[in-house]
């Protein structure tokens, strides 16, 4: 009896295997090619299969028996696996990540789940090869692979944290979105009168929007360009136009655009768009990313589309990475402060030293950025359940500040979401 049923476990370990390792790919080699639409990533990935069958002869047979099939199953894993742990932005990137997954490993390379996340798999056999004298083989396909599925399950699982449990504390990013111009040249002018401009920020908001961004359209918001240059010059000095207008509308973010035209050979001519990324507050870069077209004749609208989706999803999951690291502190202000320069030197000492009293008794963290005899210019990160807007956030600073200025007196020279222009006078 006992021996009868080890014989039915060893037939039940070798048809539903047990180790872990065995549901993961054995190539684990993918190939990106494009992105062909928000959720979705075109590889050629690589399967390969080597019977364990018995001899040469019998690994011969079942290779031609089951090969292509079991190869292709190996090549479906290699796109997930790419997924997850390959490219530029990889779903799963830290150690602690990691190790939450193994303990799902066995479910996400189910068979059944691979089948579900792979959305799209080319007939056409690519690169076919046998290996050691046809005991095995290797082949390549073209696959699309459902990121947006991945991401779920894995958000499900708590393995990566989920965007519902961030935005819930600290909302959704606001993103802008503006073509890269020359000093002088007005973006909202070029949306407005260049089609390929204007259809290249329609691909990158079409993927703000399905991914759920808060997103400010610059057209609409061309009214909000009417601050005064004093105000722009106490923001920072920039001569930066997409920066001026991301701080003056509020945004979290702003992403910025640029493409051109490059020979492809054989009469034809592909799009190259690099996109970039900035935190709207200090102007950081994010990330940066070029797209490329394939190459062709005409068809100027479908080039702008597939280089554009190339560059941006890489480029928004860098935006995600950050805006979850910088949420941990909670909501992110930035403070200018401008001060009357009738006050003699001891006075704005004071004054420096009270205003920065203030900001700690009230925030999570600060940064101090610059501090001169009239300007002061600071990050602070608030908690969003006390300070959900900015005219909380002054509120408060303003009970702190005068407590303990000694007569100063903290006012608003312009207050929007993201940036609160102070002056004391």
């Amino acid at each position: 009896m006992r021996v009868r049923i080890l014989l039915i476990v060893l037939v039940l370990t070798m048809v539903f295997p047990l180790s872990l390792s065995a549901r993961l790919p054995q190539s684990r080699q993918a190939t990106f090619i494009e992105m062909t639409s928000a959720t979705e990533i075109m590889l050629e990935a690589t399967g390969v299969y080597n019977s364990n069958a018995g001899g040469r002869r019998a690994n011969q047979r079942d290779v031609d028996r089951y090969g292509v099939q079991r190869a292709t199953e190996d090549a479906r894993g290699a796109a997930v696996y790419y997924v997850l742990f390959s490219g530029t932005d990889p779903l799963i990137s830290t150690r602690e990540e990691r190790m939450r997954f193994d303990a799902r490993e066995s479910y996400i390379f189910s068979l059944e789940n691979i089948s579900r996340y792979i959305t799209f798999e080319d007939t056409r056999i690519l690169n076919r090869l046998s290996l050691d004298d046809g005991q095995g083989i290797r082949l390549s396909r073209i696959v699309r692979v459902d990121r947006g599925a991945i991401i779920r399950d894995l958000e499900r699982f708590g393995i990566i944290e989920s965007r519902a449990a961030i935005t819930a504390a600290v909302g959704f990013p606001m993103i802008m979105v503006i073509p890269e111009v020359r000093q002088g040249q007005n973006p909202i002018e070029l949306l407005r009168n260049d089609p390929i401009i204007r259809h290249a920020a329609s691909v990158v908001e079409s993927h703000l929007t399905q991914r759920q961004f808060e997103v400010i359209v610059p057209q609409q918001a061309e009214m909000l360009q009417g601050l005064t240059d004093a105000q722009f010059m106490i923001a920072g000095g920039e001569e930066d136009i997409a920066y001026r207008l991301a701080l003056s509308i509020g945004s979290d973010v702003y992403i910025t655009f640029a493409g051109l035209y490059e020979d492809a050979g054989f009469g034809t001519r592909r799009f190259a768009m690099t996109v970039r990324a900035f935190e709207t507050t200090t102007a950081r870069l994010l990330g940066t990313e070029t797209g490329y077209s394939q190459g062709r004749q005409g068809e100027a609208s479908i080039s702008v589309e597939e280089a554009m989706n190339a560059a941006i999803t890489n480029v928004l999951s860098r935006i995600m990475s950050y805006w979850q690291s910088d949420a941990v502190h909670g909501i992110q202000y930035k403070l200018v402060i401008n001060i009357n320069p009738s006050f003699s030197e001891a006075e704005v000492m004071d004054i420096q030293d009270a205003f920065m009293d203030a900001v700690a008794a009230i925030s999570n963290r600060y940064r101090e950025n610059i501090a001169t005899r009239q300007t002061m210019d600071y990050l602070i990160w608030c908690d969003p359940e006390r300070f959900g807007n900015s005219r909380a956030v002054f509120r408060a600073l303003r009970e702190q500040f005068d407590r303990t200025a000694f007569g100063a007196r903290l006012g608003v020279v312009n207050i929007n979401r993201k940036m609160i222009l102070l002056r004391i006078d």
